[in-house]
Order: C-alpha cells, then sequence, then structure tokens
C-alpha cells in the first residue's frame, strides 16, 4: 500500500468510527484505538503536504446535528486539543511555551461537550459541540441537569463550556435496567451520556441523573486575567467545576497527572486524560491559535489499563432473540479498581480474527473503564494442543440446532428457555406492559413452577399457586396479580415493543401504533405499506411482516386479546384533535416556516393520517415548505394535491 492509499484509507477509517462515537454513540473500537489512527493519519498528512485535503477528518472535529434537534452557530468555536501520550511529548510541548510559565492542569472528563449562555442570571441556551462551529440546541434537556445552577449571581452575558457526563452508579443502573427491559447496553459512561443528553423527550434526559462539570469560560462581559480566577469566578456562581492545580514546575505537573491516573477508579466520573492549559490569558493571546486546537493546551492521554491473565472457559449466553453470545470466563483479575472474571468476547468473527483459545494468556481491558473486554493473546504462552474454539452446533439452553444469521449464531426454538425467561423479563418491563412486581427473579420462580411457558400465561397466574411459591405469601401475590390485570390496559404501542419484535424498539413500536391504530392493522399490513411509513427501513418492515407470518405468534395475539388485552392505539378525542386525517398518506418535504417536520408528522399521525418518506401514486397530499426539491417535481408528475402550512392548519380546523 502506498503513502497515499494508506492515507485515504485512515481518512476512511477515522470519518467511520468518529461517525459512530459522536453522531451514533455506539463506538466499535476504544477510545485508544481511534487516537492511534487519528495521530497516524496526522502525521502522514504532516509529513506529506502534497495530500492534503481540506475536507480531512485530521482538520475537522465532533460530529453533526441529530435529526429532530434546532441547529445553534456557536458564538466561540468549541475546539478539540492536540494529544501527547507520554511525558516526553507533554514535556516537548511545555518546553516550546517556555520556563516560568504558569500551567493549570484539570481533569479530562470522558463525556459530552457542551455550550451554555447565560443571560440576566439565567440560561438562554445550551447546545452541543456538535462540528465545533454549529451544534445542536439542548436547551430543555440541559435544564433538567440537577447540579446545574438555575439562576446565577451575575447577570451580564457569559458563556461557558462544560462537559456533560453520567455518574459511573446511574450507568450502572441505567444498563441493569435496559438489560431486563431486553434493550442494548450502553457501552460505557460517555456514550450513555450523549444518547441521554440527545432524546427528543426531555423527560427520558431528566431520568437519566446526568450531571455536568463547567471547565471554561467562552465569553463574558466582565474581563479575567487568568483561566484559573475564571474557574474561580464560576465557582463563585454556583457553577460544579472540575479541581485544578496550578504551577509553573514541570516535575510537580507530571506527579499530579500521574497521582490523577492512580486515583480515577475513586471518581463518580470516567476521565481519560489530563488537560494541560497555559493558566496566563494575556499569554495564551500571544501563542495564538493553530488550524484545528489552541496552541496553548495539550491533552495528555491515558493509556488503557491492561492487564493480562488466563481464560479458563469460554461461555454462550443465550438472549432474548436467541443469539448466543460468548462470553470469556477468567482467572480473576484486579483492572480499574475492581476485579473482573468475565469479559465480552462479542462473536464468532472477533474470536477468529484475534485467534483467542481456551488457556490463552489473554490481555483484558476496559473499555471506557467500565466493560471488559478480551483484546489480545500473548502467543508466547500459549499451552500445547490449544486448539480453536468452536461455536456450539445446538442450543446450550434448549439442545435445539442453531443458525448463522448476519453473522450471529441464533437458536432457532420458539421455546428454548433462555429466550423464554428474557421474552417475559422484557414484556414485564416499565417501556413495555410494566408489570410491577415482575422481576427476573419472579420470573425464574414462576417459569420454574411451570406456571408460565409463553407471556398469555401471566394472565392466567392462580393466587393460591402463587402463595405457594418461596418468599411470596398472599399478600405478594395478590399485588402481583393487580399488577398484571393493570398493564392489559397500556395500550398498542407498549404492548408491540412488549411482544419483542426483532429491529423494533419502543420508538418504532410507537409509530406502528399511530399509523395503523390496532393490531389487526400490524399484522395484515404488507411490506410496500410499512416501507411507506416515514423513516421506517427494509430491516425492521421484514422484521414486522416475519413476526406475524408466524402462526404460532397470531396465536399468542389471539389469546392475550382472549383475556382483554388492549390491542388498539389511544386516540385523543378532545379539543382540536380528531381523525380528520384518517386513511389519507402525507409526505413532508422542505422547510416549513413555523413547524419542524417531526412536529408536523406528529400532527398528522395524532389525527389518524399516515407519513411516508416517498412520494407515488398512494400519496394524497404533499406538504410543501421553501426548497422543495424533487418530491415536490415528482408529486406534480403524479397528480398528488400539494399544499402549504397554512393550508395544512386549516385542514387540522
Amino acid at each position: 500500500m502506498t503513502t497515499h492509499q494508506r492515507i485515504l484509507h485512515l481518512r476512511e477509517q477515522v470519518n467511520y468510527h468518529r461517525r459512530r462515537y459522536y453522531d451514533m454513540d455506539d463506538p466499535e473500537i476504544s477510545d485508544h484505538e481511534y487516537d492511534m489512527l487519528f495521530h497516524e493519519l496526522l502525521a502522514l498528512e504532516q509529513a506529506n503536504p502534497q495530500y492534503h485535503h481540506p475536507d480531512s477528518p485530521a482538520h475537522t472535529v465532533g460530529g453533526g446535528v441529530a435529526v429532530g434537534f434546532d441547529k445553534h452557530t456557536h458564538t466561540t468555536p468549541l475546539r478539540s486539543l492536540q494529544n501527547a501520550f507520554d511525558f516526553d511529548g507533554l514535556g516537548a510541548f511545555m518546553g516550546k511555551i517556555g520556563a516560568e510559565v504558569d500551567f493549570c492542569l484539570e481533569h479530562k472528563i470522558d463525556g459530552l461537550s457542551v455550550a451554555l449562555t447565560y443571560r440576566g442570571g439565567r440560561l438562554e441556551v445550551a447546545a452541543t459541540r456538535g462540528d465545533g462551529t454549529v451544534g445542536e440546541n439542548v436547551t430543555a434537556n440541559i435544564r433538567t441537569i440537577r447540579s446545574l445552577p438555575a439562576r446565577i449571581p451575575y447577570d451580564g452575558y457569559l458563556e461557558v463550556r462544560g462537559e456533560v457526563y453520567m455518574p459511573r452508579a446511574a450507568f450502572v443502573r441505567l444498563n441493569q435496567e435496559r438489560e431486563e427491559a431486553g434493550e442494548a447496553l450502553f457501552a460505557n459512561p460517555r456514550n450513555a451520556a450523549a444518547g441521554s443528553l440527545r432524546q427528543l423527550d426531555s423527560r427520558v434526559t431528566a431520568g437519566r441523573q446526568l450531571a455536568i462539570l463547567i471547565f471554561n469560560i467562552q465569553g463574558c462581559d466582565r474581563r479575567f486575567s487568568s483561566h484559573s480566577q475564571g474557574l474561580e469566578f464560576l465557582a463563585e456562581c454556583g457553577f460544579p467545576v472540575s479541581d485544578y492545580f496550578v504551577s509553573a514546575d514541570r516535575d510537580a505537573i507530571f506527579r499530579r497527572i500521574q497521582a490523577m491516573g492512580e486515583g480515577r477508579s475513586d471518581l463518580d466520573f470516567d476521565i481519560d486524560g489530563a488537560v494541560v492549559k497555559v493558566d496566563d490569558l494575556a499569554l495564551r493571546e500571544e501563542i495564538g491559535e493553530g488550524t484545528s486546537w489552541p496552541k496553548w493546551a495539550i491533552a495528555y492521554k491515558f493509556p488503557p489499563e491492561r492487564q493480562e491473565t488466563r481464560l479458563l472457559d469460554i461461555a454462550i449466553q443465550v438472549g432474548r432473540t436467541g443469539v448466543l453470545t460468548p462470553n470469556a470466563v477468567l482467572q480473576p483479575v484486579v483492572i480499574a479498581g475492581s476485579t473482573v472474571s468475565r469479559a465480552t468476547l462479542h462473536n464468532m468473527d472477533i474470536i477468529r480474527v484475534r485467534d483467542i483459545r481456551i488457556g490463552d494468556m489473554v490481555y483484558v481491558e476496559k473499555a471506557g473503564d467500565i466493560i471488559p473486554a478480551v483484546v489480545g493473546v500473548n502467543l508466547a504462552l500459549r499451552p500445547a494442543g490449544a486448539e480453536e474454539y468452536e461455536m456450539p452446533a445446538v442450543c446450550p439452553s434448549c439442545g435445539a440446532n442453531v443458525e448463522v444469521v448476519d453473522a450471529r449464531v441464533v437458536c432457532v426454538s420458539g421455546r428454548c428457555p433462555a429466550q423464554l425467561l428474557r421474552n417475559i423479563q422484557h414484556f414485564a418491563a416499565k417501556g413495555a406492559m410494566d408489570i410491577d412486581g415482575m422481576g427476573p427473579a419472579v420470573v425464574d420462580a414462576v417459569v420454574a413452577a411451570n406456571m408460565v411457558a409463553d407471556v398469555a400465561d401471566l394472565y392466567a397466574l392462580d393466587a393460591a399457586a402463587l402463595a405457594e411459591l418461596e418468599r411470596f405469601g398472599e399478600k405478594k401475590a395478590a399485588k402481583l396479580l393487580a399488577a398484571v390485570e393493570s398493564s392489559k390496559s397500556r395500550g398498542l404501542a407498549r404492548l408491540l415493543f412488549g411482544l419483542g419484535i426483532k429491529n423494533i424498539g419502543a420508538e418504532a413500536a410507537k409509530v406502528l401504533a399511530a399509523t395503523f391504530g390496532s393490531i389487526d392493522g400490524v399484522m395484515e399490513a404488507t411490506a410496500e405499506e410499512l416501507l411507506a411509513i416515514h423513516d421506517f427501513g427494509a430491516v425492521m418492515a421484514t422484521s414486522v411482516v416475519d413476526y406475524f407470518a408466524r402462526e404460532d405468534n397470531r396465536r399468542l395475539i389471539r389469546r392475550l386479546r382472549e383475556v382483554g388485552v388492549v390491542m388498539t392505539a389511544e386516540r385523543a378525542e378532545s379539543g382540536d384533535i380528531t381523525a380528520v386525517f384518517e386513511g389519507m398518506t402525507f409526505v413532508i418535504t422542505g422547510t416549513l416556516p413555523t413547524y419542524k417536520r417531526s412536529e408536523a408528522a406528529a400532527l398528522i399521525e395524532a389525527r389518524g393520517g399516515k407519513v411516508s418518506g416517498s412520494v407515488s401514486a398512494k400519496t394524497d397530499f404533499l406538504l410543501a415548505g421553501e426548497e422543495a426539491g424533487s418530491k415536490l417535481d415528482k408529486a406534480t408528475a403524479l397528480g398528488v394535491f400539494v399544499i402549504d402550512e397554512a393550508e395544512f392548519v386549516r385542514m387540522m380546523g
């Protein structure tokens, strides 16, 4: 591979992993692995200026603006920092600045960067970093953070920058709740914080217990001589401010960084390094800014903590959807302050690529210092006769055959005990049918007692039989049965989510319920009708059609209907909201003068209509704003009625 080919390859890789990290909050590699890719790209581009390209990720920061959020242009750009990975690199940076210069040392918090603007002592706007110039307006969500002052004792203009994070205890609790609900787990607190802050419903954010630390003044009517003086002012205003240390002694700073690294597991938030900044603000102006980051600051990145231990076995966990996931059983080892005896191996492809075998001495890291993972093998210590691992040919829970589906090994039995337990837990979870008291221990008990073979059996539980179970009794049995009875009225959206249809999460279930109105409508929907729903992809459509094509699933629906489970969507009947758009299909395009497209879509669906992403002969109305584009041309050619926002409002009455 030539140098130019390597640069092009690295640009593609960095851009891909940047999107996974910033835009999708779902990274595939560790921060350290990403940093190594980025810095290889940066070094190659600096050594080969003939291959410079303005769109290279080496010259950009952050991610984009998610769909559903308003854009916010930052008054002062939110820039990234250059990195050092050892004290030699940090010392070289400090040496360039000069001797006898005070540096301010702070934690490098591993969270989501935001800018907050206050006027008249009140929060006016809050936005994510985005690409450094334009971010997402998340003001409503930021207001839910309890540690952030609602009012400050300074009435002038003040813009600050901070890092939103999820405390470790809140992260562990959130992942436990998601596991019980059958939802995908967050990889680390940073991604959990990002996913929580970028919620369109601020009530979801409020329940995630986010916190924030403020670390910089971006703009202010008041003037300061040093960065540390500004931090003192922020603390006086009531902002939560990270600990900081100011010194001109290079060795003292190195010692403090080393202590920060050793004590990072004692913090209630994640840090991935330390930030070293010139403290004198006048000197900062003299030093100036680079093209991608300030020349007066640098981030010292901690290496991920890695330990070596013996892989004793590989255990298979059967998930709610039947996927077999390999997990490493390890000789216990202490990593980042906690004892690790299990680690994820992700899937068979990872095992093959890393050539992981039972008995190997393996390297284990904690991704984001939370989730342990096997990242490599010490081949020099491989025991003689160690054989390549093969996934089981049958399900370890029920003995049924397994199949490879999209590179995943899946149990094909619909009666698998492991799947049954997780299916019932998912059905009873808060986001689904919300059966209070039906936690994992109770599910295990009723399944073990042969009281429940599928979710419909929950509605046939017997009070006397429940009271006989260990740690139950009449009162607890009566309370559980009351919760089961109450769950019948949760509505169609939560029922659809509770059924655990592959690739259909809570939001997709709401869309299905709003679009079709009843379980019968969803069951009889064709793939074409499902694909006509806005943002409903082919994978989701296929999952719905396949689920309801199975007779055992249709039988389950009949049984749930017979016991009185509500299978229709709630539809408001008061005020101006009526079913005026019943049976009509809309497409929305362009920029509307008042509504966001997501808001207009919600209004249509609340009134019985459907919203499609593409114009076809079945489209009844095209709601068009400015810069309508090709959809307007196609609607005109097909004779579809085109309306503007004013006509849309009139139609709603």
